[in-house]
């Protein structure tokens, strides 16, 4: 026996008692869907204007805000607000104020969009297994 033939004892076991843990869904996506889907996405992008793209680069370099930052500046607005007069006259409250709510609605709409995401990867991972 060579090193390109197996035996019957073998450890590998034969196709057949393959199992998959997660079973490819069966479905169509017809053309018509798929368009319906891509106009939607579109109208979503129409409908946030001010998205922009960052360099890798660029992102790397920025300070991201989370979940403990979101609260610490939060908490820094409501301070920064009682006592204006001790802020540079160049500081601009109702922009830091704008920004967090912004920042708080993107969130909700960012976690919607993961977990979408997140399921389309792992159907495609599924129906390509």
């Amino acid at each position: 026996m060579n090193s390109f033939t197996t035996s019957a004892t073998s450890a590998i076991p034969a196709r057949s008692d393959f199992s998959f843990p997660v079973a490819a869904p069966t479905a169509d996506l017809t053309p018509e869907t798929r368009d319906r889907i891509l106009t939607k996405l579109a109208e979503i992008r129409e409908l946030l204007p001010f998205l922009q793209d960052l360099p890798s680069e660029k992102r790397q370099t920025m300070p991201k805000m989370g979940d403990k930052s979101q609260a610490f500046v939060a908490k820094a607005l409501e301070i920064a607000t009682q006592n204006s007069s001790f802020l540079p006259r160049s500081f601009d409250l109702d922009k830091m104020r704008s920004n967090l709510d912004l920042y708080s609605q993107l969130y909700g709409i960012s976690a919607a969009i993961a977990q979408l995401d997140a399921l389309v990867d792992a159907t495609e991972i599924a129906i390509g297994s």
